[in-house]
């Protein structure tokens, strides 16, 4: 099964199509700035699940934030799991700059 994922920015997501059909199988959804792209929502089609779209989905965006040199700040929950278990993408998670404290 081959899984193309595409940025419609216009929708503020990634779509993931699988063996080129017209239908989406997943979405991930973003906000984007100049210095940041937190994802915020990820949802694969329920006949989709477990086929690799999911991860699809988190490659090519993490990829394109990278070749981008945007921060990363995963507030999706698949999102801040898949990180987690691919260390190669851990350096793109922001880190606060802040040096406020109570």
């Amino acid at each position: 099964m081959a899984v193309e994922v595409s940025d419609a920015p216009e929708a503020k997501r990634y779509e993931a199509r699988v063996d080129g059909e017209t239908g989406v199988a997943g979405i991930a959804g973003y906000i984007r700035t100049a210095e940041l792209v937190a994802f915020v929502h990820t949802e694969v089609e329920p006949e989709y699940e477990g086929r690799g779209v999911g991860s699809a989905l988190a490659r090519t965006a993490l990829d394109q934030a990278r070749a981008a040199n945007l921060r990363v700040l995963a507030t999706c929950p698949f999102f801040a799991g898949w990180i987690a278990r691919h260390p190669e993408y851990q350096d793109l998670l922001y880190q606060s700059r802040s040096r406020v404290s109570d």
